[in-house]
Formats: structure tokens, C-alpha cells, sequence
């Protein structure tokens, strides 16, 4: 058993060894093999029922004579492997390409003429494999290949085609050297003067424009992936229910047309009663996600029922649903659902606890449950239209106000246990795995996400067309597009259930067909690249992920030298590029100058004992002490700040001297955070923490009007653009 399931876990991609956080060789137990194996659905625990299972396996494979996919890049050479019985490898076959363009190119081989390269016994008969290479030169995009035998015009077999460039989009001044800055924002956390207590799209939009008049050329945003409407405190955005739509709690509500034209819901609105609870709503230091899904959900359902759409707004409505598929009934249905098991009291937070009836999207129950309530179903489409619209207005705003790239989303790793995606797609997901982190100097018992991890075989099974549609679905409305943990193209540390994440293995993906997809649905969407790549990185992959146009990530913080701790100068770093000075996973500047995320940490139980504790806080007075030091010696900040860190505290010149540096850089790309042009001290969120901290909900300081109306961060905006334009020469 232990070498069926060693022989296994290779064929499966589940590595042996890793490199660990410290620089050592690790080994993978069988134990966490077998794990990684029995969460794939491999009968790990009956020898013969495993042995039975690959016998299948290894027959279904010989006799399919084309693999599901295949994907290359534009110019390669067209080579595939054909299985066949061996009385056929004399046939002459034709071969027919039908292009996504609609042309048709064809030709014909004799699979014996190819290179033999593998052959193998199925009882009584004998099959062989050929590699054949065909004449051929195909456009770019999604194409399907067909065998036929001659006098035959069913196909004998059939393969997707996916032909794709070298490297993902750039936007032309910016593969031309042109360098630009943007803020980033956790669209929640927005204030304005008009929200309804948190974040929105026209606050998006107007974040946009603004931001451009002062010569930004992008505003970076966290997922906005779905969440759970029906369970609002559920608000990590890199938990999401479905990656491939919208948080609709970021609708304006006042921006939908049928509210516009709704004069009774109009007054209700202007009422003093709604207005003061609007009022306090904005007022909150924290979004409360129960009382403003609520309050925006409740005026939307009234909006919805009362709506008579005119023909062409309905055109557009059931275009919308007509182009969103099954994907989109999905979503809508698991909305639906879940608000009903909560209005009857159950506890719904995710489908694991449903009903066992309605715990498949394809279960009969589920399709009898929308007939008889199709008008809810529909209230969650028609939520789905309006934030994607008001998206797409956000990004028309961008476009339109001359930014080089617009709006940046961010795609999360993965989509939470009780989801949608894996409620309707259980085949592709893994359940009984988590993904997560192997242990390193900051985690010991590494990190467990709770996301389960799509499986790469029925990845490939499915001809990659989840990985497209999750692509395309997030280079919608926007010109660049952030990947979290980019590793996870190549590679994901899975966790088997109910065990330390120092028990996982990492399982390989397959990382540069599913990069070819990525430029494919880069260039169509013209859509610039970014991957989260901060971390343990296995050799080569950073080089892989240049050449395929993938922009990297550099955070000032993490950027020190190997040989005395000192910070690399920005003007060092990779043009390939977007550099940050802190992300939301960090402590803001004015934070992470006086310990405040040390503090807290204390606070919060975070470190295992007091030791600990004092080594953070000399490292930190040390990193300090270096950063000070490098800002002296570039010349970004005067005289008058000192020279010693123990008497130099972060105030405004210090922040804005760290932002001008960053600014000098060589990165195509700057991201600079709204909380540290107000320098603000409370992290958005704290790693490691659930309910111990109010993760994810914490507002900006200041409202939108007034950021940029304030003369000291229009001054610093002005120097990073002209930072940025000298760093372009």
C-alpha cells in the first residue's frame, strides 16, 4: 500500500519534499500523502478498492485518444499524443480544427509515422501512444480539434485547443517605461457624505476621478467577490461565496434607476426618520454589515417588486441573466436559499448545514424550491445587474478621467467551505482539504485559510473552463487585475481535515497552462497582470512569471538585504513590478513606526510567550533605525528630522518622505494606501485573528469630499507624480 499510494501521490502532483521558511529541506510523511490523496476521493484506506480504482483510471485514459486540453502559445509547433489500439496505428486519420473565428483549417496523418512514446497492455489488447505533430498555424482563442476516420463523420475524438500569446497585457505607456501611482482602498471602508454606512460604487467613482485630477492613474480595490447577504457579519473579503460575482452591498441604492423613478420609496428615503438612521450608519467607526445589508436590501426588495422596467431596460436585464448562465441562477439561488433557512430561523451560515434535500445546487429539490420562488431568485439576479452595472459606470469614470489603468481588482486564493462555487461545483472542489501555509518563523503550526482547494485533475477534465470563466469574470470592469498568492497557479499548501497545517504537502498545479490561460483573457480584456508573490517562492517561478508578463509585488517592509539587514533602495527594485510601503495585511505606517500592531498583538494573545514579544520589538527598532537612515541618505526628508530613531516619532514629513521614496522608484507601478495619507494608526485586519479583532470593518477616518480638499495631500500628490514621471526618463 505504502508504494501504491508514494507512486500515487506523484502522479498527482503532491510533492515529497518542500523548502521550508528557514531554508531547509522538509520532508512530506506518507501519512500526509495518503491524506492529501483520500481528499482528492482516492480509497486510501482499502488497498483493493484503491488498486480497483486506479485499474479504471488507467484503462479510461488509454482509451481516450485525446487528452481534454491542451494549451500552447502563439507560433509553437502543434504536437499531440494519440492513443490508439494498435490495429489502428496504420490508419490514415483527418484531422479538423474548427477556430473560435468560425474558419476551419484540416489535414491528415498516419499515427505510426509519429514518435512511439508510451505503450500499454488493457487485458487482450494492446494500446499504443504516438506523438504527432500537425501542419498548422492558429489564430489566438479557444478552439476545438476533431480525429475522424476516413468514411466516418462522427469524430473519433475531440480536444480543446487553446492557443494563447507569450505574456499577459500591458497597457502601451506602460510597456513603453511610463511609471504610475495609485491609492489603494478597502472599498468598505470608504466614508462619503451620501453612503449608506459603508463603501459604494459611486463613492468608487467619485475616488476615481478625484484621484485623477491629482495624476493617479489607477485606485486599487480589495475582492469584491461576493459575499453572504442573508449572514452580513460573514465579511472577509478573501472568504467570498463566489469569485465570479459581486458584493452587493456595494450597490448605491439611490443610483438604481427604478428607485429614481420611484416616488413614494424617494420620500420614504427623505425622510427625516431614514435620514437620521443613514446618518448613523455613516457615523459608525466600524461598518455595521447586519443594519446596512438591512437597510440597503430591504429599500432594494421594495424598489424591485414595485419596478416596471421599460423594454429596453428589460433587454438588458434578461441579456445580463441570458450571458450569466448557470453560473449566475447559482448564485441567485444560493442567496435566495440561504435568506429563506435564516427567515425560518435555522442557523444557514453555509450549505454544509442546509437541509440535506437542498445541499446540491443540482439536487431536484433545489429546481422545485426556485419555481416556487422565482420572484426571490430573481430579486438576487437583478441585485447582480445593478452592481455590475454600477461597476462598469465606476470604470467609465476611470477611463474616461485619462488614467493610464483605472480600476485594479483583486482576485482571492479561494472561495469559502459554505459557498456557492463549491455547493454547485462539488466535483471540483475538494472539501475534505483546506488550503493554507506550512510553518514558518512568524506561524509555527502554519496557517489554515479554510478555503478548500479546486482539484487540478478535474481542472483538466473540465478543459481549464473554470479557471476561464474565474478570469474573465474578474478582468470585467477594470484594467489590471491583482492575483492573491500567485503561487497558487503552481502551487497550493493543502491541509488535510481535522489536522495541523504542519501536516499538509504542497499539490502542484498546472502552472503555464493555466499562465497561457491567464494572457489569453489578459489581452482580451486588456487587462494588465499583477501576482501577489511576498513569501517562500520555489526557485524559477519568479522567472516564469516574468517572461509571462506577470507583474510582481515589492513591500518596502519586506525589501531588506540579506547581508546587514538594511532596506533595498526602491530605485533597485524590478520594473516588473507593483511596489507598496504596507498592504491590509500590515500595520499602517503610523502603526508600524510606534508598535501599535506589537501592542495589540500583546493584547490579543498573539505571541506564544514574553521573549517573543521583546525580539519583535528590537527587530522593529532596528528596521526603523535602517529606514531612517536610507531616507537621510536619499535625501527625501530634511535636517530637522533626526537622525536617532529613539527620538523621532512618524509625523506628516516622515510619511510623506516614505511615500516620495517609494515614488523614485524603479516599479512600473506605486501603490499608496488612503490610510496613510491620513495617517492613521488601526489596521484593517490583523492575520491570525477572527473575533478578537473587528477584522474588515474598520473606516477610513475622513470623508471622501474632504480628502481632497486638504492642500498638504495635494501637495504630496504632486510630488509623487512628478517623482514617478522623472523615474520614467
Amino acid at each position: 500500500m505504502t508504494t501504491l499510494i508514494k507512486r500515487l501521490a506523484t502522479a498527482k502532483g503532491i510533492a515529497s519534499e518542500y523548502v521550508d521558511a528557514w531554508g531547509h529541506m522538509a520532508q512530506v510523511t506518507e501519512e500526509s500523502k495518503a491524506a492529501m490523496l483520500g481528499a482528492m476521493g482516492y480509497r486510501v484506506d482499502d488497498e483493493a478498492a484503491l488498486t480497483e480504482q486506479l485499474e479504471q483510471e488507467h484503462r479510461q485514459y488509454w482509451l481516450r485518444v485525446l487528452d481534454p486540453v491542451m494549451v500552447i502559445r502563439t507560433g509553437d509547433t502543434v504536437s499531440l499524443n494519440v492513443r490508439l489500439p494498435i490495429e489502428f496505428v496504420n490508419d490514415v486519420l483527418t484531422w479538423q480544427l474548427t477556430q473560435e473565428q468560425g474558419t476551419i483549417i484540416s489535414g491528415q496523418f498516419t499515427p505510426i509515422d509519429g514518435e512511439l512514446v508510451d505503450v500499454a497492455e488493457l487485458g487482450e489488447m494492446e494500446c499504443q501512444a504516438y506523438r504527432v505533430t500537425l501542419e498548422m498555424a492558429p489564430e489566438q482563442g479557444y478552439h476545438q480539434l476533431a480525429l475522424l476516420e476516413q468514411g466516418n463523420d462522427e469524430p473519433l475524438a475531440t480536444m480543446r485547443l487553446i492557443v494563447a500569446p507569450k505574456a499577459c497585457y500591458k497597457q502601451s505607456p506602460i510597456a513603453n517605461g511610463r511609471k504610475v501611482w495609485g491609492p489603494s482602498v478597502q472599498l468598505y471602508c470608504l466614508r462619503s457624505r451620501h453612503n449608506w454606512g459603508i463603501g459604494d460604487f459611486s463613492d468608487l467613482g467619485q475616488l476615481v476621478e478625484k484621484a485623477a485630477a491629482w495624476g493617479a492613474h489607477f485606485v486599487g480595490l480589495n475582492p469584491i467577490h461576493a459575499l453572504y447577504p442573508a449572514n452580513p457579519e460573514s465579511a472577509s473579503p478573501y472568504s467570498p461565496s463566489s469569485r465570479r460575482w459581486l458584493n452587493v452591498a456595494y450597490i448605491n441604492v439611490e443610483a438604481v434607476p427604478e428607485f429614481q423613478c420611484n416616488a413614494g420609496l424617494n420620500a420614504d428615503v427623505a425622510s427625516p426618520a431614514f435620514q437620521q438612521h443613514l446618518a448613523d450608519l455613516r457615523a459608525k467607526e466600524n461598518v455595521d454589515y447586519t443594519s446596512v445589508i438591512e437597510t440597503k436590501l430591504g429599500m432594494l426588495r421594495k424598489v424591485f417588486d414595485a419596478a416596471s422596467f421599460s423594454t429596453e431596460r428589460q433587454a438588458a436585464f434578461d441579456a445580463f441573466v441570458a450571458a450569466g448562465g448557470d453560473s449566475l441562477q447559482q448564485q441567485a439561488a444560493f442567496d435566495a436559499l440561504q435568506a429563506h433557512f435564516y427567515g425560518k430561523g435555522e442557523n444557514a451560515w453555509g450549505w454544509p448545514v442546509w437541509p440535506q434535500p437542498y445541499r446540491n445546487y443540482h439536487n431536484a429539490a433545489v429546481a422545485e424550491w426556485m419555481a416556487a420562488h422565482q420572484q426571490d431568485v430573481n430579486f438576487y439576479l437583478y441585485l447582480q445587474f445593478l452592481a455590475d452595472e454600477q461597476l462598469a459606470e465606476a470604470d467609465a469614470r476611470a477611463k474616461a478621467s485619462g488614467m493610464v489603468m483605472g480600476i485594479y481588482r483583486d482576485l482571492a486564493v479561494g472561495v469559502s467551505e459554505g459557498s456557492t462555487e463549491i455547493w454547485a461545483n462539488q466535483d471540483l472542489y475538494c472539501p475534505k482539504a483546506s488550503v493554507g501555509a506550512p510553518p514558518d518563523v512568524l506561524g509555527p503550526l502554519g496557517q489554515n485559510w479554510g478555503l478548500p482547494p479546486m482539484n487540478p485533475n478535474q481542472l483538466f477534465e473540465a478543459a481549464y473552463q473554470p479557471m476561464v470563466d474565474l478570469f474573465r469574470a474578474n478582468m470585467r470592469s477594470c484594467g489590471a487585475l491583482r492575483i492573491d498568492h500567485v503561487m497558487a497557479l503552481l502551487r497550493l499548501w493543502w491541509v488535510p481535515p481535522g489536522a495541523s497545517a504542519a501536516k499538509g504537502a504542497y499539490i502542484y498545479y498546472p502552472v503555464d497552462d493555466l499562465l497561457g490561460i491567464l494572457a489569453l483573457e489578459s489581452h482580451r480584456n486588456q487587462c494588465l497582470l499583477i501576482g501577489e508573490d511576498l513569501g517562500t517562492v520555489p526557485e524559477g517561478i519568479d522567472v516564469t512569471l516574468r517572461e509571462n508578463g506577470v507583474h510582481s509585488y515589492k513591500v518596502f517592509f519586506f525589501e531588506r538585504s540579506k547581508e546587514d539587514g538594511g532596506f533595498i533602495s526602491p530605485a533597485h527594485y524590478t520594473e516588473q513590478a507593483m511596489s507598496a510601503l504596507t498592504t491590509h495585511d500590515m500595520p499602517t505606517l503610523k502603526g508600524f513606526w510606534h508598535c501599535d500592531d506589537l501592542a495589540l498583538g500583546r493584547e490579543l494573545g498573539l505571541y506564544p510567550d514574553e521573549d517573543v514579544l521583546q525580539s519583535l520589538y528590537a527587530d522593529r527598532h532596528q528596521a526603523k533605525q535602517r529606514i531612517l537612515d536610507s531616507l537621510h541618505a536619499h535625501g527625501v526628508i530634511s535636517s530637522q528630522i533626526g537622525h536617532d530613531v529613539n527620538w523621532v516619532g512618524m509625523n506628516t514629513e516622515l510619511n510623506h518622505g516614505l511615500q516620495v521614496h517609494m515614488s523614485r522608484g524603479s516599479c512600473a507601478l506605486f501603490s499608496t494606501q488612503l490610510e496613510d495619507w491620513l495617517e492613521m494608526d488601526k489596521p484593517v485586519n490583523i492575520p491570525g485573528t477572527s473575533y478578537e479583532y473587528p477584522n474588515w470593518r474598520r473606516k477610513l477616518s475622513t470623508d471622501l469630499e474632504d480628502i481632497f480638499t486638504n492642500e498638504a495631500l495635494k501637495a504630496l500628490a504632486g510630488k509623487m507624480s512628478r517623482a514617478r514621471d522623472e523615474a520614467s526618463r
